[in-house]
């Protein structure tokens, strides 16, 4: 598993590669949180990349989403492979956390 994070016109962009599972849910939260700074109001996890997520690994987007909505933010998520964006619609994360097709869609809509 790897996050890489970016800012692009102060929107903390972020990319998951790998698999998130209770392995390492705890090194991906750690990570995201190293990333996130206090004035971000908007983060949008890519996860073209993720190939696999456990329940623990939805834990963490759970956590870091209630901490931006705490501080007025949102966290968004894009461009899903369809094993993940099935995950997400069972689960009932879609219902909770924005999903779009794409990075572009994502900051069309929350963006600005």
């Amino acid at each position: 598993m790897e996050v890489h994070a970016e800012r692009e016109d102060g929107i903390l962009m972020a990319r998951a590669e790998g698999r998130v599972d209770g392995n390492n849910a705890r090194e991906f939260q750690e990570a995201l949180n190293a990333a996130i700074v206090e004035n971000d109001r908007l983060l949008i996890m890519d996860l073209q990349d993720l190939s696999y997520i456990s329940s623990a690994g939805l834990r963490v987007f759970l956590m870091i989403a209630k901490e931006f909505q705490r501080r007025g933010g949102k966290l968004v998520v894009c461009s899903l492979t369809e094993t993940i964006n099935e995950v997400f619609e069972i689960s009932g994360f879609s219902k909770i956390i924005p999903t779009h097709t794409s990075r572009a869609d994502a900051l069309a809509r929350h963006g600005g």
